[in-house]
């Protein structure tokens, strides 16, 4: 694996962790894509740093199972802002 790669999925994992980011605002923050950080972190970390590839593996999990409370969330603010119609 090159060696940026392997750099980059360490600093994706440490941000992820820090922030508790979500996978959409990681990429963002990257410029990279959702895919992209979802496999540096599944795929490429745990054969690197597999002690990080865990901690960072529990926040995505974290996220993964609270998507649909943020997805309403933003549904819900839309609705109010904008009265529902756009």
């Amino acid at each position: 694996m090159k060696e940026y790669i392997e750099e980059r999925a360490a600093a994706i994992a440490n941000y992820l962790i820090e922030s508790n980011a979500t996978v959409r605002q990681t990429a963002k923050k990257f410029g990279i894509s959702k895919s992209t950080v979802h496999k540096d972190i599944v795929e490429r970390l745990p054969q690197i740093n597999p002690a990080l590839a865990a901690q960072a593996r529990v926040v995505l999990d974290v996220n993964k199972s609270e998507r649909h409370i943020r997805g309403g969330m933003a549904t819900r603010e839309k609705y109010l802002l904008h009265g529902g119609h756009r």
